[in-house]
């Protein structure tokens, strides 16, 4: 077993059961005033799921040139949809938050074409078309992806803290989004470093910061939207719960 594969086993056993835990959470009733924030976490789980039997062959077979892109193939899919989702959880957040602006409608369309033009012209930038190895670009894509997403969850910040709405629930999960998204531009910055220097140091200290913020964000979530324990009889309050 390698090093990297040693950490990817740590990330699973860390990360599955707290995707699990945020779905079955979620599904107590919240799921309806956070569906983007739900389909998220469930296609995070499935996509997960089906890297997970994908991973195991390229790693136990690493001579089949097939195995090992077809694991390959399905990552960078899967990257591409959940990067696709997790925009869509910040926007539905921001448009969330600008309740109390006038002119909701107008942000809500600049927000929306301004994440979508931000994302297509990293995308044509970045793309190498006849490249075998996705991840030689996809891997700077997806940093920007990254990047441009903590912008807009600080830019969520700054307006749920001007609202005075005091909302715990969401500065939580902006909050988790915001550690999530600077993990995983800095283990992909370190992962392309590795890449340009062939460097197997960087490479595994890049997987390890960004597993490290995945997980984190999994745990607020759920730590966010779990059950309160029954005090004296009655559930207590959720976190947020009658806030904003």
């Amino acid at each position: 077993m390698t090093a990297e594969f040693a950490i990817q086993v740590c990330g699973w056993l860390f990360g599955v059961p707290l995707e699990f835990l945020l779905v079955a959470a979620l599904l107590r009733g919240e799921f309806k005033r956070f569906p983007f924030l739900f389909a998220y976490a469930t296609v995070g789980l499935l996509t997960t799921l089906v890297e997970i039997p994908a991973k195991i062959n390229a790693v136990m077979y690493p001579a089949d040139k097939l195995l090992v892109r077809h694991f390959a193939t399905i990552y960078w899919i899967n990257e591409v949809i959940l990067q696709a989702f997790m925009l869509a959880v910040v926007v539905s957040l921001m448009d969330r938050a600008a309740t109390h602006l006038r002119s909701r409608r107008l942000a809500r369309a600049v927000l929306v074409l301004g994440a979508l033009l931000f994302a297509g012209t990293s995308f044509a930038v970045h793309h190498t078309p006849g490249m075998h190895i996705l991840g030689l670009w996809m891997t700077d894509w997806t940093r920007d992806m990254n990047f441009g997403s903590a912008i807009l969850d600080l830019l969520l910040w700054m307006m749920l803290l001007s609202s005075g709405r005091g909302d715990r629930r969401l500065l939580l999960i902006s909050g988790a989004l915001g550690l999530q998204f600077t993990g995983e531009a800095i283990g992909g910055a370190v992962r392309s470093l590795s890449i340009a220097q062939t460097v197997n140091s960087l490479q595994l200290a890049g997987s390890i910061i960004a597993m490290l913020a995945d997980n984190a964000c999994l745990y607020i979530w759920w730590r966010t939207f779990r059950p309160a324990p029954a005090v004296g009889g009655q559930a207590a309050q959720a976190p947020g719960e009658g806030v904003g």
